[in-house]
């Protein structure tokens, strides 16, 4: 009895860490000590959430420092980019995230891809070298995240600004703009799991065991 109830934890500890893999390749003769800044310029893909994306570029930043790299903070990115009122529209998000880091006055940017979003997630990340746009590492892994979401405040902003946005219209029906608001708000509000967490952390870390350190 004891045999086999080792056996089942066994299997349990071997089943979850199945549940998370990644790899990655990165230039080889690039003297990535010469970095220090760098950026993740966005997290693109099939998450419409600004919650999950931030996670996941949090993951990716953490991994950066202990690595000995210094990543601009996202929300950072974000203002300055705003203030410089850059646009991407019609070149690839690999020019895009070169011109972003030109702008950001960074030798190096990430861009992050997440082309399936469910209870699998799969990931690829690129840095890029912004003076000719070559690529300097690439990783990819995968997730099984079992229940993938939590809530969290943004569907009662959402709603709150719903109505809002309703009454000054001179919409007749407040109560449709916040239905909508919230379901919207709700959408952007949606954070990972804790065990979503965990496991994309963990697919992240792994990517990123690649990446040369700089330490």
């Amino acid at each position: 009895m004891r045999i086999a109830i080792v056996s089942i934890l066994l299997l349990i500890v071997f089943a979850s860490s199945g549940c998370s893999t990644g790899e990655g390749r990165f230039l080889t003769g690039y003297d990535f000590t010469s970095v220090e800044k760098i950026a993740v310029i966005d997290v693109i893909g099939d998450t419409k959430s600004e919650a999950v994306k931030t996670q996941i570029a949090n993951f990716f930043e953490m991994e950066l420092l202990g690595k000995g790299y210094s990543p601009v903070e996202r929300a950072q990115v974000q203002i300055l980019l705003e203030e410089q009122d850059f646009q991407a529209s019609g070149i690839t998000p690999e020019q895009h995230a070169v011109k972003a880091g030109k702008i950001l006055n960074v030798p190096v940017v990430m861009l992050i891809n997440i082309p399936k979003f469910g209870e699998d997630i799969n990931m690829t990340a690129k840095m890029l070298d912004v003076e000719d746009g070559k690529v300097l590492w690439i990783g990819s892994g995968t997730a099984k995240t079992g229940k993938i979401f939590s809530t969290v405040l943004g569907a009662a902003a959402g709603a709150a600004a719903g109505a809002v946005i309703s009454d000054q219209t001179g919409s007749d029906n407040t109560t449709t703009g916040a239905v909508i608001g919230g379901v919207l708000g709700g959408a952007a509000g949606y954070a990972l799991s804790p065990q979503a967490a965990e496991r994309a952390r963990t697919t992240v870390r792994k990517m990123c065991d690649s990446v040369p350190s700089r330490l």
